[in-house]
């Protein structure tokens, strides 16, 4: 009986859970033995790997997070660390794994597969920064997320009068940002990918404020700078009232959409179809509602690109 593996990695997103289900299912229902490592490649380092059976991702698929854990492993870099983590599998007769994780854990994946372990990457991220793919696992559930706290926070700047700047994940990516502003009705959405002119930010406030807009919402990208800043930076050009929220980590919470749910279900199915051909080294994508799959070395070639159409449109829909 062939025999494969499943490991969750780097941020947790949700929709993992619904991945690692779908493996596990799809891999019992072609006849193959799944096992899960806990605590993402630490555990793989660690020994830390069990068997699963359909029962152990039974009602997972509504959770966020991950049930097998995730842990940070720089370690990982090192080929003894490596060789020691293969040789856990191997003793197992594991030689096949499903890496759900971003871009740090795709670089695992890769350096696995060239070592002889097949390896197929799944995009698992709020971050939607993953090349090969449209969307990301994760990705849905946290811009609703975002959404659902702008719509809250518009409310109150409506009725105080003010500037409300709410800061985002995207240290260097910012289709969170830049889709929450626009589902948001953002008046202003900062991004790494372009370059922020605060002084044209309050102009922009500015003129609003003379034909009697009373409140605007600024959307921004940690990766540009901090909610906090963004404010310092507008009162040098613009005496106005600002609050400042941090959404953080409740970004990466909650349920997965019913989005992420079915694309999570269908990525992970995917993986194992493709090692159950021979089929490794690639990360598996979805690209105009079509599966798809990348190698690795294609995923790394160039970094993620924002949508400039979304983006032009998220200025003209905000005059």
């Amino acid at each position: 009986m062939k025999k494969i593996a499943v490991l969750t990695s780097g941020g947790d997103s949700p929709g993992m859970n619904a991945a690692v289900r779908a493996v596990v299912r799809k891999g019992i229902y072609e006849g193959v033995e799944v096992h899960g490592v806990y605590q993402g490649y630490q555990g793989l380092v660690n020994d830390n790997i069990k068997k699963l059976e359909l029962g152990d991702v039974g009602d997972i698929i509504q959770r966020g997070g991950t049930k097998l854990y995730s842990a940070r492993c720089p370690e990982f870099i090192e080929p003894d660390v490596r060789k020691k983590a293969i040789a856990n599998l191997q003793k197992r007769g594991i030689d096949s794994l499903v890496v759900i994780g971003g871009d740090g854990s795709y670089r695992g994946a890769q350096r696995l597969n060239e070592e002889g372990i097949k390896t197929v990457g799944v995009p698992g991220t709020i971050d939607n920064d993953i090349n090969g793919t449209d969307y990301t696992i994760g990705f849905d559930t946290a811009l609703n997320t975002i959404v659902d706290a702008v719509d809250r926070i518009r409310d109150t700047a409506t009725s105080h009068e003010r500037t409300f700047i709410v800061e985002v994940m995207g240290r260097d990516a910012g289709d969170l940002a830049l889709w929450a502003g626009v589902a948001g009705g953002a008046e202003t959405i900062l991004i790494p990918e372009s370059h922020s002119d605060i002084k044209e930010v309050a102009e922009r406030i500015e003129t609003g404020m003379k034909r009697g807009k009373k409140h605007s919402i600024i959307i921004v990208a940690e990766g540009v700078m901090t909610a906090a800043q963004c404010g310092e930076e507008l009162r040098k050009y613009i005496n106005i009232d600002t609050r400042e929220s941090v959404l953080g980590h409740m970004q990466r919470g909650g349920k997965p959409t019913g989005s992420d749910r079915v694309l999570a279900s269908r990525l992970g199915a995917y993986a194992v179809e493709l090692l159950l051909n021979d089929v490794h080294g690639h990360a598996v994508g979805i690209e105009d509602n079509r599966l798809t799959r990348t190698s690795f070395d294609r995923v790394f070639e160039e970094s993620h690109r924002i949508d400039e159409g979304l983006f032009r449109l998220s200025k003209e829909l905000s005059i």
